[in-house]
């Protein structure tokens, strides 16, 4: 026996898990790398192909916490403490964070610790980045820890901006929102949801679109906010009480909807108030029913179960570890001014060689780690851990 936090009975469920939501989740973080790929080629939030990829982090939060809310909302009554939750969440989420942060270091030495700009950076600046990367403290604008110079919260690894909000909405969820009654969480989603349609239809973010969140400049902590506490609250109010509707084909129906819906173009010639409403519906109504339609469905065979199964195991690692290859990628084509059709063959061995490299992280480092860190933290060193719910977050 050892000294422990976590109560082996919390650990227990008898409920099923949504590998086809798996899958869906991994198709998402799939499509993110190509829409960061074609930031490479944008002058503007316009011209960007690829060009509403920014919405997967919202299909993400609804994803996340409609498997919180279906896991975990009936153990608090049965001793799971607001500790032992919120080491769990480290546990799922910080392993890979600090891999992506990690290798952020490494791909910004590549790149001549210079910022965008050409600017040199101190060693000493790095090394402030690395530290408040590693336990996912924001740098302020102009600080000398946001060492690229465009105000980037995790300037290592831009998309750790996400994984900030989902720890955010871990704590409330485990402060105060499992707590509500059903009819206070509505009420919650229906704010929330206004809030955030208003923030994307009155141009928040300058450009009518919801790709916000990243930075902490020009609003951008009050849109990622707006954009997870949407996103993250109407997951967990399906969660309480779902009741699966018959779906044939819910994997593919859901995948090819994500898909073209990411693959659209900004809505108008110009900056357009219905590119705001096109965000809005998205993630309002669409995203939901697609997590809703996905959680009814099931797999039908060995092959689809394991398709899902993958896809979901290197979801996370792709999402968190793609972008420092991005900042490469987008150095080498910027100072050499190539066009996409001149580097297209680079931009599909990146895409490829991420998720080669999400799949050795997740079996070689994600997987034994949490393994590892839930086993020490378990009460009983005989038990074995149980399988923790799965989601992006």
């Amino acid at each position: 026996m050892q000294n422990t936090v976590f109560n082996s009975k919390t650990l227990t469920t008898s409920k099923p898990h949504f590998k086809l939501l798996d899958g869906l989740r991994g198709v998402a973080a799939l499509m993110v790398i190509w829409y960061h790929v074609f930031e490479a080629f944008a002058t503007s939030a316009i011209d960007q192909k690829f060009n509403h990829g920014y919405l997967a982090v919202d299909f993400f939060f609804v994803l996340s916490g409609f498997v919180i809310g279906y896991a975990y909302d009936d153990r608090w009554k049965k001793g799971l403490t607001l500790k032992e939750f919120l080491l769990r969440r480290i546990i799922r989420l910080q392993p890979m964070v600090i891999m992506g942060v990690c290798l952020g270091a490494i791909a910004f030495v590549i790149q001549g610790c210079v910022k965008w700009d050409g600017t040199p950076v101190a060693t000493s600046a790095i090394l402030l980045s690395l530290l408040l990367g590693l336990f996912m403290i924001p740098a302020i604008p102009a600080s000398a820890a946001e060492i690229r110079g465009n105000g980037e919260m995790f300037p290592l690894n831009g998309p750790s901006w996400s994984l900030f909000f989902e720890y955010i909405g871990s704590i409330l969820y485990g402060i105060i929102l499992h707590r509500l009654s059903k009819r206070w969480l509505t009420c919650v989603v229906i704010i929330s949801a206004l809030c955030l349609a208003a923030s994307a239809i009155f141009n928040m973010s300058g450009s009518y679109h919801l790709g916000m969140g990243w930075t902490l400049m020009d609003h951008g902590f009050i849109g990622g906010f707006l954009r997870l506490s949407y996103s993250f609250s109407i997951g967990l109010l399906m969660s309480r009480g779902f009741k699966p509707i018959k779906v044939r084909g819910a994997f593919w129906i859901c995948s090819i909807t994500l898909i073209i819906l990411f693959c659209i173009p900004y809505v108008g010639a110009t900056e357009s108030m219905l590119n705001g409403i096109f965000d809005s519906v998205c993630t309002i109504i669409i995203f939901p029913l697609l997590i809703y339609i996905g959680a009814s469905g099931a797999t039908t065979d060995s092959t689809s179960s394991k398709i899902c199964e993958i896809l979901g195991n290197v979801s996370y690692p792709v999402y968190i570890i793609h972008y420092p290859f991005m900042y490469l990628f987008y150095a080498w084509v910027w100072n050499n001014g190539y066009t996409f059709g001149q580097v297209w063959p680079v931009a599909v061995g990146i895409f490829f060689g991420v998720t080669m490299l999400a799949y050795a992280a997740f079996k070689l480092y994600d997987e034994p780690v949490r393994h590892r860190l839930t086993s020490y933290l378990t009460k009983s060193t005989n038990k074995q851990p149980q399988q923790q719910p799965s989601s992006l977050s």
